[in-house]
């Protein structure tokens, strides 16, 4: 188990380092002028290489990579902003603010409406999935079939406010989404983003649906499964001891996959209920060209993804016991 978080640990640096690296350099190839962004509509050329310098933009730009990189774990003296702790991600080349405190600010936002609808997908979509499965050919199994095609065919900018017409405007089910945190009121966190969750989920939620009683309907035929019914056990017993185990591996397999696919959804849902989370600054790094920014949003939502995978990897082991991690 000790090698295998080894192994894990250092391809997460490496992923991170591939993922900062192309970002950094890509900015590069934007036509846009960072430094003239900073400066204003009327800049003369003396202030706007002033600037460039002050902003370390007339060295090379692997010294600029550099920099920023080793900025992270010891910080940098930036002479425009002066000195900057670790973990520096620098400053907005925008609002001027620092990139590390604004994402912190922002974090958790973006992480409720995530964790939220990540819930809602594995609980109603394998729940759906294992119910139809059960039901294979019966009434049920065609509704949540159905459904689930309709489900998929749905797309956030669309069903947000086509919810928030029909819930909020018109019979005043819920409150209008927005964000509060679940330290000051836990209910009222829970009743402001219910409908975001949904919005979000309904894509997914459809998918693992239908994917869930695919597997399910396998793992049914599977030999092991008939040799327990056949040793006497009920179909109730084999379907909750024995096939859900075997159905849950891709499942969560496929999962760790769509956490990339999720957290860029939090990010269109953020922006279609006017959230301010990570996925607002994001939008506004990439319009005002504010390549540290850019940078930070982009590090911190992979290192998100990384270790969600690393834990992905290790609820293998929970739920099914054959397999071996060494």
């Amino acid at each position: 188990m000790f090698r295998f978080f080894v192994r894990r640990v250092l391809g997460a640096v490496v992923i991170l380092l591939i993922i900062s690296a192309v970002t950094f350099f890509l900015f590069y190839a934007v036509p846009r002028d960072p430094a003239r962004a900073f400066c204003g509509k009327i800049c003369p050329p003396q202030n706007l290489l002033l600037i460039r310098h002050n902003l370390g933009m007339d060295e090379p730009l692997f010294v600029q990579y550099w920099h920023w990189l080793a900025g992270i774990f010891t910080g940098r003296d930036l002479v425009q902003f002066g000195t900057c702790d670790a973990p520096c991600l620098g400053y907005s080349f925008a609002t001027q603010e620092p990139v590390f405190s604004a994402i912190l600010d922002r974090f958790p936002v973006t992480l409720s409406v995530t964790a939220g609808a990540a819930v809602v997908i594995l609980s109603f979509g394998v729940i759906t999935g294992m119910i139809a499965a059960w039901q294979q050919g019966k009434p049920l199994d065609k509704i949540a079939s159905t459904s689930s095609v309709i489900g998929a065919s749905l797309q956030i900018y669309f069903v947000g406010p086509l919810l928030v017409f029909f819930i909020v405007d018109s019979m005043g089910l819920l409150p209008r989404p927005s964000y509060i945190p679940f330290t000051e009121d836990p209910l009222g966190w829970f009743v402001h983003l219910l409908i975001p969750w949904v919005v979000l989920s309904i894509i997914f939620t459809a998918n693992y649906t239908r994917m869930t009683r695919s597997v399910m309907v396998e793992q049914l035929a599977e030999d092991y499964v008939r040799t327990a019914r056949a040793k006497g056990m009920s179909s109730r017993t084999v379907f909750l001891r024995f096939a859900w185990r075997g159905a849950m591996i891709p499942i969560v397999t496929i999962f760790g996959v769509d956490l990339a696919t999720l957290l860029g959804g939090a990010i269109i849902t953020e922006q279609t209920f006017t959230l301010h989370g990570i996925g607002e600054l994001a939008v506004r790094a990439v319009q005002n060209t504010d390549l540290p920014m850019l940078l930070g949003v982009t590090l911190v939502g992979a290192f998100a993804i990384v270790v969600l995978n690393i834990v992905v990897d290790v609820l293998y082991a929970v739920i099914d016991p054959r397999v071996r991690l060494t």
